[in-house]
């Protein structure tokens, strides 16, 4: 009896082990995505801070640096939706390692580079490498997490560290470069980068490949040609009038791509956007939301860091100060969402966020030159608590409602779609707060747009998802 219970307490022991250990791993699995996702967040920001420096250091005008700031955002959203079906094809950890490597190189690339267009070539690196990286961080995610109710608790910590990090780009920017300089910013990817490599490689599993998905490179030509196309029509359309014949080429090149681009992907047989995920009302009532959430969210934050130092002559170190509110305010939301949606329900709580945040740009509206920075701190407050409480659950409502083995690409979409908007929202609201003499006017309207986006993308998920969702 004895012998059979010193036998008995071991494989107990064992098993308790084993348990602890699965749970370590999968709690580590968890940091090397974050790490991923915070690390292309922060990069999303941060460059933002450090233009009239890099303008001074390695010349060229204002449209050198626009693109500086647009070639990361249009590769990330160019790039995403192939990412996402390479990793189903080959495995998301293999291509999740890849995509952290080529990061963390063009990181220092762009750290080092001698003249505005090297820098403009390693920042499109540096977007490609990004859009590798969402994409199959949240399909290890999803691999390492099977039930539900912990996949969204893991999809919040997930958010919660990309939003703090896409929130404390200019401050942490602005700080860098007043202490080492401009080159900085992107040296502090370089240890997350190596962290993040480490501990994916010793921790994750691999997903289970489908080794028969192709990818789909006609369509990821249109993709790309339609994206870059929209994006440079919108960047050159405020400079140059959108009369201008440049522009409206630009626009019907985009529109002509665009269409070609969803004939081949209804035509291609194994496309890298497969249609049919739209015929499922979930999926595709969270894709459009993504995207107007983020036409709101990052056109504004673009706004009004120029409005701190633009109207109110504020430095890139204070400008990074007056943004530490919202840093704070997104982290415990983000952790709240969660618990929240197991409450009311995911899509409930979708609703909620973007009311929140559309509350707080119509608080804004009575902004002017001289308005006290602490009046306008809570309806800041309110517009990133929004937004923290709705992304969880919207990420994880998408990938819930597409089976696993389509994960990659179902979390490549939703990412395409959000920096599509990304892109969208800055170029719309720069153009309108482009002149000095009208740029509280284009403010205001800023904030009308915004709020009238969240309360359509409130509406959208509020009146159209099922029961269920």
């Amino acid at each position: 009896m004895r012998a059979d219970s010193i036998k008995f307490e071991t494989f107990g022991d064992r098993a308790g082990v084993a348990r602890a250990g699965s749970r370590l791993a999968t709690s580590l699995t968890l940091a090397a995505m974050s790490l991923g996702y915070g690390v292309v967040q922060l990069d999303v920001t941060i460059v933002n801070t450090a233009l009239d420096a890099m303008g001074r250091t390695l010349g060229g005008g204002v449209a050198e640096l626009q693109w500086v700031v647009s070639a990361y955002t249009i590769a990330f959203a160019a790039f995403i939706l192939t990412a996402g079906a390479l990793g189903d094809r080959i495995g998301a950890k293999r291509v999740f390692m890849a995509g952290f490597a080529i990061f963390t190189a063009a990181s220092l690339a762009c750290a080092l580079s001698p003249n505005a267009i090297v820098l403009i070539a390693a920042r499109l690196v540096q977007g490609l490498a990004a859009a590798i990286l969402v994409p199959n961080s949240l399909a290890l995610l999803n691999h390492a997490y099977a039930d539900d109710r912990a996949r969204g608790r893991a999809v919040a910590v997930w958010a919660a560290g990309a939003s703090v990090a896409l929130t404390a780009g200019p401050f942490v920017g602005g700080g860098l470069i007043t202490l080492v300089g401009w080159r900085s910013i992107f040296l502090v990817n370089l240890p997350i980068g190596l962290a993040g490599l480490w501990l994916t490689w010793r921790y994750a599993g691999e997903t289970t490949r489908a080794p028969l998905r192709e990818i789909d490179l006609p369509g990821q030509l249109a993709a790309i040609g339609a994206l870059g196309a929209l994006a440079g029509a919108i960047i050159e359309g405020g400079g140059l009038g959108w009369g201008h014949s440049a522009v409206i080429g630009a626009f019907a090149a985009a529109a002509v791509l665009g269409v070609l681009f969803v004939w081949r992907e209804s035509r291609a047989r194994q496309p890298m956007l497969p249609l049919s995920l739209f015929g499922h009302r979930l999926f595709a009532l969270t894709s459009l939301v993504g995207l107007l959430v983020n036409v709101a969210i990052y056109g504004l934050i673009f706004v009004l860091s120029l409005y701190f130092q633009r109207v109110n002559g504020l430095s890139a170190w204070w400008t990074g100060l007056a943004f530490v509110p919202m840093m704070a305010a997104v982290l415990p939301v983000n952790l709240l969402a969660p618990h929240l949606a197991e409450r009311i329900g995911p899509c409930p709580t979708i609703v909620v966020g973007a009311c929140i945040s559309a509350f707080g740009c119509l608080g804004l509206l009575w902004i002017e030159a001289e308005t006290s920075y602490w009046m306008i701190c809570a309806q800041m407050i309110a517009i990133s608590g929004g937004l923290g409480l709705l992304v969880p659950p919207l990420t994880s409502t998408l990938l819930g409602s597409v089976e696993k083995a389509r994960s990659g690409i179902a979390a490549g979409v939703l990412n395409a779609t959000r920096q599509t908007g990304s892109v969208l929202g800055v170029a719309l609201f720069g153009s309108l707060v482009a002149a000095d003499s009208t740029f509280l006017t284009g403010l205001h309207l800023s904030l009308v747009i915004s709020a009238a986006v969240l309360l359509l993308a409130a509406a959208v998920i509020g009146g159209g998802a099922p029961a269920r969702g």
